[in-house]
């Protein structure tokens, strides 16, 4: 996905931070009246409760956009991981 948030300057660098920390690649960050803008791309896997995620580091002041840009491949141990997962739901469903 593509996000696009737009906060508080100062706020900028927790953003930043915390997007990486959800597997996103930052494109910029632009200054727009006191505000910052920052665009990236980040896997819709780790943005599904990202409006709770930026209204506790802004108090509320920031907002994002979210747009589909591509498909990507999975990360190896991701893939294992939801693999797994769906093996056990599966077993599950059976017994």
């Amino acid at each position: 996905m593509t996000i696009r948030v737009q906060a508080p300057e100062l706020n900028a660098g927790d953003i930043v931070s915390d997007l990486n920390t959800k597997r996103a690649k930052i494109h910029g960050i632009n200054p727009d009246g006191g505000m910052s803008v920052i665009e990236a791309e980040v896997p819709l896997a780790e943005v599904q409760r990202y409006a709770s995620d930026l209204r506790s580091i802004t108090q509320g002041r920031g907002g994002f956009e979210l747009e589909f840009d591509h498909y990507g491949e999975v990360p190896g141990q991701i893939a294992q991981r939801v693999a797994a997962e769906h093996k056990k739901a599966i077993e599950e469903a059976h017994h």
